[in-house]
């Protein structure tokens, strides 16, 4: 047995503004250079792709990505500094929250 537990982050009203889902989109992009690419692995519309980014975007209030458009190598993306930060902010966010259930749990049951 194991707990089970979903971490994100919200705002003052409770609405969901970043968590795993986009993190992961955003780690294949980075990987793959595309936002159409990660879509694809995701098994996402690139239109419900751009919905997740443009939404975390506005409730964030940062950039996400640096997009070329077209172009001969047919364009890509980029995570900015700022993704880059929350990224790396989060990570070590949601992995203190595993350690501290693993914790929690194991001196529980």
């Amino acid at each position: 047995m194991k707990a089970g537990y979903r971490v994100w982050i919200e705002d003052e009203e409770g609405n969901r503004i970043f968590g795993e889902g986009p993190y992961q989109l955003l780690e294949l992009i980075e990987e793959l250079g595309s936002i159409n690419k990660a879509s694809k692995k995701m098994n996402m519309s690139y239109s419900k792709t751009m919905r997740i980014i443009k939404k975390t975007e506005e409730k964030l209030g940062i950039k996400l990505l640096d997009r070329e458009i077209g172009g001969i190598d047919g364009g890509g993306a980029k995570l900015t500094d700022n993704c880059k930060e929350l990224m790396e902010r989060y990570g070590k966010f949601r992995d203190a929250c595993t350690a501290g259930i693993e914790r929690i749990y194991n001196e529980t049951f």
